[in-house]
């Protein structure tokens, strides 16, 4: 039986074994119990990786993270949404959009030379 890594639902790296499609159709209880005591089990068919049997401890933290994950992404799209529909965000937005092309040319080519030059003395005062 070969290894694998992964970070289990408490951060630590643990080390999982890796089971052939034969032996887990032919021991699937044995597997299940192996994959519920030790978080997880990595499934070969043809020495080639397949899929991951996870005890529902790990299934739960995986859709846990994932939960947070969105939930931080619409936190933070509610409060950029708030910030483009105050007055000053309006203004700049209408001003962008009534402006002729060679306006938002130069504008553009300016904000680009203003971004290097910050990221320049950025580094400077890095070294």
């Amino acid at each position: 039986m070969s290894l694998l890594r992964f970070r289990n639902s408490r951060g630590a790296w643990v080390v999982i074994p890796t089971v052939a499609a034969t032996k887990v159709k032919n021991e699937f209880g044995t597997i299940l119990d192996k994959a519920t005591r030790d978080g997880a089990v990595a499934i070969t068919r043809h020495d080639t990786l397949r899929a991951v049997l996870l005890s529902f401890e790990e299934f739960e933290s995986l859709a846990q993270a994932r939960s947070r994950n969105l939930d931080s992404l619409s936190k933070e799209f509610d409060e950029l949404l708030e910030t483009m529909q105050r007055p000053k965000a309006k203004k700049a937005m209408k001003a962008a959009f009534d402006a002729a092309p060679a306006e938002l040319g130069r504008n553009a080519v300016n904000a680009v030379a203003k971004n290097a030059l910050t990221r320049k003395s950025r580094k400077s005062r890095a070294a």
